[in-house]
């Protein structure tokens, strides 16, 4: 580690009356702060051009005098700072934290309060944050709203998803920001309970692309203890402003000094490849608080899950109510003939996950209560450790423990946080005791007992919460209607994956739009990774479920694609296995593509459009290669000029067959093995809603004077 600090104090009356500018380290960002008429303002500049002009810093407090005007500096403080830290699981091995920070301290005179913001100027972008340090006039206070704006330059080219405190689970939509207030309503689900709080609010990450080519993004990093940041955009000016997510009464945030706000996050730069790049978001974030962190392991699984997505199964036991049932008493009734996790059939998946090299098996439905969830017994029916009679707990305990496979826990609360929080740990407790190491929890449903949003400071305190205790009892955490990821990962890394955004299962409901997953990197993924559960390989659910008459947008070589593209140490192959068993040549991608990596380099990009990345797997020289393309498809060209210059590679190209299209012949892939160095260009075609996949193994020395890897060719055409 390497930190390099240098202090400079400005004391000066003179400060009050010019701005302090700042430079990223390498100079193309510049960052200006001053009073202004005593309000304090910032703007920044990307390589002389303008990313946020002029712009209001500030807060509202309930029933007090605002943070927002009266203010003078009374200090400014510069520090530099650069080191270099390894995270448990990642994208990269290393990663380097370089930036220049200022800290202003502004100081009301009408109160006599002082707040400090802090501004780190990275070469990537900017992070900043309010600071409000113990004194005598402010203690405890009620945020009314904060008023954080960001002014941009121009009519930017956004994608969006509309305001609302409780799902991110929408389509983006791709429109210039004049256009928001026009789609906002088409864009929100008809007959829907969420509620949008303006025409023109919108959720962050934001990823914007203004006229003359810079790529913006706008989120938050380490939110604790704060609500969710959205943003109002007024369309006339395009100032962007924060809008925190409520509570019940409508109570933005209750803080008590020393405090600190979150992180406000601009990730900048005229490539686009830069932005995935980013470790800004992580790097406003501390180093892990664990001091062991050897449990926390990357995991690829399966799971009793699709089935139940796709209609064959239910979680259910049986299709009673309450009203037939005597405060849930299964033993006076049989299963319903469809219950996915019963012992016999999770012994199936288990049998397939060891068969395959994979590290565990998912199983949801395994618990009492699926039948009322959102019913009279909402408030209880979940106690996270009574299975339903068909489920044998201590055997599938045994039989995975044979196999060499972990099982991953359910816990879904049905958004009643209460009765989960007292049950936790007697719920973590029986997880340990049964061998389970990971959970997957979930929070559909209104929140309980009064209503809060699931965005709003008090479930953003409960989302933390779990994942601390969960460390206690060294359990790794993928929280599913869960706020936005903020980087917390890397302070608690047992936050193994997050959902909180519209993943693979609505294809089963509908389908996702063909250019989601080459947006989602430049929005949901900026602030951690995602469980978004690929490898569909059956596009066609009606032949899972004939009442079912959706289709997965995407071409099954695209599925392949997934797993490089969309980033997360928890990997589901989220198929059943008697389709995996249909198209074992292809399934052989995900049996082999790592889950944790040691370098990343993002080849091409452009949001909506197309994306390929390529991932060095953790400790070896094997590289692996994805791509994800809009309905247009996309051409591209990839050299390989990061492999070893002394090394030989087999590769294995899995790619769209001719004339493949995501509507019509999704399942049309081929496979092609070849030998490559750092000089070979592939030139790769991927089909509308289409993708591929490549692994790059390296071929030991011992064997480079045998080589006899022939180009081969395989054609699959599934009409």
């Amino acid at each position: 580690m390497k930190k390099i600090v240098l202090l400079i104090a400005f004391l000066s009356t003179n400060i009050l009356l010019m701005a302090t500018e700042i430079k990223s380290p390498n100079g193309a960002l510049v960052l200006n702060v001053m009073v202004k008429d005593r309000v304090p303002i910032y703007w920044l500049n990307y390589k002389s051009r303008p990313v946020i002009k002029q712009s209001r810093l500030g807060l509202q407090l309930k029933n007090d005098t605002a943070l927002t005007e009266g203010f003078v500096i009374s200090n400014n403080t510069i520090t530099r700072f650069d080191e270099t830290w390894q995270p448990v699981w990642g994208e990269v091995k290393s990663i380097r934290n370089n930036y220049n920070e200022l800290a202003v301290t502004l100081t009301q005179a009408a109160t006599q309060r002082s707040i400090i913001v802090r501004f780190r100027l990275f070469n990537d972008g900017l992070g900043f944050r309010y600071e409000f340090p113990l004194q005598e006039k402010l203690n405890y206070f009620i945020i009314k709203e904060e008023t954080t704006q960001f002014a941009l330059a121009g009519d930017h080219k956004a994608f969006w998803l509309p305001g609302d405190f409780d799902t991110e689970e929408y389509s983006t939509v791709t429109s210039k920001l004049s256009e928001v207030r026009g789609r906002i309503k088409a864009a929100v689900t008809p007959n829907s309970s969420q509620t949008t709080f303006s025409e023109t609010g919108v959720q962050t990450p934001l990823m914007l692309k203004s006229d003359d080519g810079l790529y913006i993004n706008i989120h938050e990093a380490a939110l604790l203890n704060y609500a969710c940041l959205s943003l109002n955009l007024d369309d006339k000016n395009f100032i962007l402003e924060s809008f925190l997510t409520p509570d019940a009464i409508g109570d933005k945030g209750y803080l008590q000094t020393p405090c600190l706000s979150p992180w406000r996050t601009i990730v900048v730069s005229d490539k686009a490849t830069d932005i995935l790049e980013s470790k800004l978001i992580l790097n406003l974030n501390e180093p892990t608080k664990f001091t062991d962190v050897s449990w926390i392991k990357p995991v690829k699984y399966v799971g009793v899950w699709w089935e139940m997505i796709t209609g064959r199964s239910t979680w259910a036991y049986n299709n009673l109510s309450t009203v037939q049932i005597d405060k849930l008493d299964y033993s006076k009734t049989p299963p319903n003939g469809k219950h996915g996790a019963n012992t016999a059939h999770v012994k199936e998946y288990i049998d397939f996950a060891a068969q395959h090299g994979f590290d565990a098996v998912l199983v949801e439905g395994w618990n009492i209560g699926w039948e009322d969830w959102f019913g009279k017994w909402k408030d209880n029916v979940f106690d996270f450790v009574t299975p339903y009679p068909d489920f044998d707990v201590k055997e599938i305990h045994r039989y995975a423990a044979s196999k060499g496979i972990k099982m991953i826990m359910h816990h879904e609360t049905s958004g009643a946080v209460p009765n989960y929080e007292r049950r936790i740990d007697t719920a973590y407790r029986f997880m340990v005791n049964n061998g389970y190491n990971a959970v997957k929890s979930g929070y559909v449903g209104d929140i309980l007992p009064r209503g809060e949003h699931h965005y709003g400071q008090w479930m953003v305190n409960h989302f933390n919460y779990a994942i601390t205790k969960a460390a206690k009892y060294k359990i790794m955490v993928n929280a599913h209607e869960a706020v936005h990821p903020t980087g917390l990962s890397r302070t608690y890394p047992n936050l193994i994956s997050n959902e909180a955004a519209r993943g693979t299962e609505y294809e089963a409901f509908g389908g996702n739009n063909p250019d989601h997953t080459t947006i989602l990197p430049f929005t949901r993924l900026m602030g951690g990774p995602m469980d978004y559960t690929p490898g569909i390989f059956e596009t066609r659910i009606s032949k899972i479920n004939l009442t079912n008459t959706s289709f997965v947008h995407s071409t099954l070589a695209r599925q392949l694609g997934l797993y490089v593209t969309m980033y997360s140490p928890l990997q589901m192959a989220g198929d059943l296995p008697e389709n995996y068993n249909r198209f074992l040549d292809a399934f052989q991608f995900i049996k082999d593509v790592a889950i944790d990596w040691d370098d990343t380099k993002v080849l091409e990009a452009e949001p909506g459009d197309y994306i390929t990345i390529a991932r060095k797997a953790k400790g070896t020289n094997n590289w692996f290669i994805g791509n994800t393309s809009d309905e247009n498809g996309h051409q591209s060209t990839i050299k390989l000029r990061f492999l070893d210059t002394r090394k030989k590679y087999k590769a294995i190209i899995y790619a769209d067959a001719k004339d493949v299209h995501y509507e019509t012949s999704p399942q049309a892939y081929t496979i092609k093995k070849m030998v490559v160095t750092n000089k070979t260009e592939l030139s790769l075609k991927a089909a509308p809603g289409g993708g591929f996949a490549v692994s790059i193994i390296e071929v030991s020395a011992k064997k480079n004077s045998k080589i006899v890897i022939k180009q081969q060719f395989k054609y699959i055409n599934v009409k």
